[in-house]
């Protein structure tokens, strides 16, 4: 996941680091994030799954250009 973090903008970053405790420390939770960023709860979710799905794009491009 590190490899491709870069594609994230700011805020996804923070969102997914904090999510999954990629900064070495414990994983929080949405609404843990919600409240440190100053927002709602389920804008924390929209922004983990757009990044997720970035993530997961980036990794499946990547992974297909090996196969040629």
């Amino acid at each position: 996941m590190y490899e491709y973090i870069h594609i994230l903008d700011g805020r996804e970053k923070e969102v997914i680091i904090g999510r999954f405790g990629l900064d070495n420390k414990k994983e929080r939770t949405q609404r843990e994030i919600a409240k440190e960023l100053g927002i709602s709860r389920s804008y924390v979710s929209r922004i983990e799954k757009r990044a997720l799905m970035k993530l997961f794009h980036e990794f499946y491009k990547q992974s297909q250009k090996g196969k040629k």
